[in-house]
């Protein structure tokens, strides 16, 4: 067996070790297996003649790799999206994919993740891999460029954050849970004064391009204008956890057709964005939720 088939092996074997530690870093799937496979890549040029624990070696590279990925995306100030839906939203059967259920199911809470973006990266990265993967401080400092006592405290001080959000994380969670089903039972039922109050006054509703196609519909600003564009429809939709936020996502003949992400003001939607595009679609991470 050459080299290349031993290095494959050996990768795969690790492959969902390398996975969780990804994700629970990032938040994102895609990204996680972005991380993944450019640990991989960095493997199969190094080989492993100089490699003495290839497991612990691929976790050092993931973890540097989604340090470099979480300072990017802070230093973008990055925010998330938010969602929405139209006239195509039809009636649907509640089938989804179990196997990606399972997975979504088998990472991170919600908020717990909602709670790890507040951190810094080097908090973040401290208190993962610490906390939940068991990695001496010492073997963690020289990923994060500090002393094996700063790291120690990072990761404290993380552990400090999020025990003190979590549960108040949990409970937001559940809220807004509640928010997003009663906006669809209003939808559904064609309850044009329930919609009005679960809206900010100046909510907006974002399309891409595909979703205006579909729906014959552009950006509406204002409650008013949006109750009336969802008032009576949202038939089919079906509430879902979409990257880390909430939303909702419309299947049609058991396939995805729009994704919608919900961000809020308090208690009240602020903006809804309906993501059509099949492109986007195969990228968005989502987890349905009981209404």
């Amino acid at each position: 067996m050459d080299e290349k088939k031993i290095l494959a092996g050996q990768f795969e074997a690790y492959r969902t070790h390398l996975k969780a530690v990804a994700y629970r870093m990032l938040g994102s799937h895609t990204e996680a297996d972005d991380a993944v496979q450019e640990a991989w890549l960095r493997l199969s040029r190094s080989g492993t003649g100089e490699i003495g624990n290839v497991g612990g070696w691929l976790t050092t590279v993931v973890a540097r790799i989604c340090l470099d990925m979480l300072r990017s995306k802070k230093s973008r100030r990055e925010d998330p999206l938010d969602p929405p839906v139209h006239d195509t939203i039809a009636d649907m059967g509640r089938s989804a994919d179990p196997e990606r259920e399972i997975v979504l199911a088998d990472s991170v809470g919600v908020a717990l993740l909602v709670v790890l973006e507040q951190l810094t990266p080097a908090e973040r990265v401290a208190f993962v891999l610490h906390d939940m993967f068991d990695l001496p401080f010492d073997e963690i400092a020289p990923i994060i460029g500090r002393s094996s006592d700063a790291t120690r405290q990072l990761a404290s001080r993380a552990r400090r954050r999020v025990q003190g959000k979590t549960e108040v994380r949990e409970a937001d969670v559940e809220n807004k849970k509640k928010v997003v089903s009663a906006f669809l039972a209003a939808s559904r039922d064609g309850n044009f004064q329930a919609l009005l109050s679960l809206l900010h006054p100046d909510v907006v509703f974002a399309l891409d391009a595909t979703a205006v196609r579909l729906g014959d519909i552009g950006e509406l600003q204002g409650s008013q204008a949006v109750a009336n564009a969802f008032n009576g429809r949202a038939r089919g939709a079906l509430p879902a956890f979409v990257e880390g936020g909430l939303g909702f996502i419309v299947r049609i003949q058991d396939q995805l057709r729009i994704v919608v992400k919900i961000a809020f003001d308090g208690e009240k939607i602020s903006k809804i964005e309906a993501i059509a595009d099949p492109d986007r679609l195969q990228r968005i991470d989502y987890m349905l939720f009981e209404q």
